[in-house]
């Protein structure tokens, strides 16, 4: 008999993510993720899957974090990174078998290794300060008491705290001697890197302005014999996931000139190696070039760069659109065509090297990622069944699309979920979703707390307001500068066409919540209507003018979105944030932050709660210890748990 979802059910969840094809096309390496109870974490072990057996092999055992396999070019071995010794190392695996070997013992870890075209280095990532190399043979240790200078405006990021003046430099690591050499040594992040296919040089990405605070991501080439490097993007735009065509006379990556700031859609860009031409493929093009869907079920994902075909006429990557994410061809002379776009999440694909399909992972609305192979013939068939056992003795809600039009002639999409055992006749309280971002998108997979919820009795909707990505520039735009206005509007008038649509929604008993942005906009929405009689906000923002110095991104945010600066427009910024409206507030409210969100620092919840309880509301705060911005996500297991359990449980005493 098939059970209810339960909070403690996060627990089963297994990610499937990161498929790379061996280069005889006949393993397929990837990386499975499952809870570990015991040490509140997470394990991740390398796997392989036989197409001749049709099976899967694990091929790592170690306790704690194996990840990022590659194959090396002639595909007799796998290397992959592990944190199975505290600090995150490379390691090889020979495909006869054996024990994995060690080949980086560098102190302050190491990332994201990728072949030298004749497998002979890695080139790797690993941070690094300015008094440090990675060549040390120890790290320097810093005590808690020692004070940290700072002197730039990006000086911490969430989920990795203060930066410490560290910044992620590239290196070369020999196979076979373990020879280390530095390639980079600015006081800036290097990142998106790749090799050409000579091996001569690498391209990679980084902010070199002066300027503290320029948000940019340019991409240059570095000669390796000479380490002589050349710019190749305009310093005014952000770019990344490089990629060199097989014939090396061209570089794809993915990026934007950021002519509508950090609400640009992403797109497809082209570097002529010899002519030293760049050009944007996608500029008439409508669709976002990457993956944006917002999910609580997948652990430890990573987009793939561009794939070219072997005659280096196209390549594909993925795009996202009305709700769903899928692959896209794009060719050198700007033609754009799906090769795959249908109702589910696709977040993470690799071409089979004769071209004749690929593998990818995908989640659905009712079953959690797995990889399935599909070719070109649109013959597909699932490799996994990670997720069978869950899917099979559960009863999972499938949600039902809807859509309404705006009075501003817009199309909001979204979804309802009809509780578990719903049964007509009856009635059932509506629980209002809304994402983060905003520029993120709900999408066809699946969301553990929305099952959670249905599972309890709940109808739960979530949709797509303006500012979401996956419906156009226009649409992602329209929500900078009017926080709090249409987007209120547009997420209001989803409450209201359900209530006129279905008929088992009992009214008098509607709920909301959500988190960054969406706690924002839940913060929003209690101080603005009584229409809810529960609330829950999560790692929100109540006070705009504070936000500005004390997030990590607050500097830039506050004007790119909101549409003022600290010291441009004060009072704007005021009449925008929720903490101005408490004396408006009915709702009873639950106010959930995580103490080393640096995001959305909890200073935020702390000046909501304090304001609302000296005023006599009905308000709870709870704070998580050490839990970032991504708590949710990523977040331990047992808080994940306890923060779902916080929600149900004020849901059930309020609705």
């Amino acid at each position: 008999m098939k059970k209810h979802i339960t909070e403690a059910d996060l627990t089963q969840l297994v990610s499937v993510t990161n498929p790379q094809y061996s280069p005889d096309g006949k393993r397929l390496a990837y990386v499975q993720t499952e809870v570990n109870k015991e040490l509140d974490a997470y394990d991740a072990q390398i796997m392989v899957y036989d197409f001749e057996k049709q099976k899967s092999v694990q091929w790592t055992f170690e306790k704690g974090r194996n990840q990022h396999p590659r194959w090396s070019p002639d595909g007799s071995n796998l290397v992959f990174t592990s944190n199975r010794d505290e600090t995150e190392q490379v390691y090889l695996l020979n495909i006869n078998g054996g024990e994995a070997t060690k080949l980086t013992n560098i102190p302050h870890g190491v990332s994201q290794p990728i072949w030298s075209p004749d497998g002979t280095q890695l080139l790797c990532s690993v941070r690094l300060t300015k008094d440090e190399s990675a060549t040390d043979k120890q790290k320097q240790k810093l005590k808690d008491d020692q004070p940290v200078e700072i002197d730039t405006i990006s000086y911490k990021v969430d989920g990795q705290g203060l930066k410490r003046g560290a910044y992620t430099q590239l290196v070369l690591i020999n196979r076979e001697t373990g020879e280390v050499r530095q390639l980079t040594n600015h006081e800036r992040d290097h990142h998106s890197y790749t090799f050409s296919p000579c091996g001569k040089k690498i391209a990679f990405c980084a902010n070199m302005m002066k300027l503290s605070g320029a948000r940019v991501s340019d991409v240059y080439i570095m000669t390796l014999a000479t380490g002589e490097i050349k710019r190749v993007t305009t310093q005014s735009g952000a770019f990344s996931s490089l990629s060199y065509s097989p014939d090396g006379q061209q570089l794809a990556f993915l990026g934007h000139q950021q002519e509508f700031k950090n609400a640009t859609i992403q797109k497809a860009w082209l570097y002529n190696v010899n002519d030293n031409n760049l050009q944007c493929l996608t500029e008439m093009f409508d669709v976002h070039l990457s993956d944006v869907v917002i999910s609580d079920s997948l652990i430890g994902g990573e987009l793939p760069h561009p794939i070219w075909t072997k005659d280096s006429k196209g390549f594909y990557t993925v795009g996202t659109d009305n709700g769903s994410t899928g692959i896209y061809y794009i060719s050198t002379e700007g033609l754009v065509y799906p090769i795959r776009i249908e109702k589910e999440h696709l977040n993470g694909f690799c071409l089979h090297p004769d071209e004749t399909g690929f593998v990818a992972a995908i989640a659905l609305p009712v079953w959690p990622s797995e990889l399935y192979h599909i070719s070109f013939d649109g013959i597909i068939k699932r490799l996994t069944n990670a997720n069978q056992a869950f899917v099979e003795g559960h009863m999972i809600s499938e949600p039902e699309e809807i859509q309404f039009e705006t009075k501003d002639g817009l199309t909001i999409h979204g979804w309802l979920i009809k509780p578990t055992q719903y049964e007509k006749e009856k009635t059932y309280p509506l629980i209002l979703q809304i994402h983060g971002g905003p520029h993120v998108m709900y999408g066809h997979t699946y969301f553990h707390e929305f099952q959670v919820l249905t599972a309890q009795g709940h109808a739960v909707i979530y949709v797509n307001p303006r500012g979401s990505h996956g419906y156009g520039q226009d649409f992602v735009n329209r929500v900078r500068g009017d926080y709090g206005g249409a987007d209120y509007e547009d997420i209001m008038g989803a409450v209201n066409y359900v209530l006129q649509q279905y008929d088992f929604i009992d009214q008098s008993r509607i709920g909301v919540t959500g988190g960054s942005y969406g706690g924002f906009m839940t913060n929003w929405i209690v101080s603005h209507s009584n229409k809810f009689k529960a609330a829950v906000t999560q790692r929100s923002i109540s006070n705009w003018i504070s936000f500005y110095g004390v997030s990590d991104i607050g500097y830039f945010f506050t004007k790119w979105q909101v549409g003022a600066d600290l010291f441009d427009d004060f009072e704007y910024l005021w009449d925008r944030s929720p903490l101005k409206y408490v004396d408006q507030v009915e709702t009873p409210l639950l106010i959930l932050h995580g103490e080393r969100d640096d995001r959305c620092p909890i200073e935020q919840g702390e000046q909501l709660f304090t304001a609302l309880k000296k005023r006599g509301k009905e308000v709870k705060l709870i704070r998580f210890p050490n839990a970032s911005h991504n708590l949710s996500r990523n977040g331990h297991p047992k808080q994940r748990t306890k923060r779902l359990q916080y929600m149900t449980d004020w849901f059930k005493t309020y609705l």
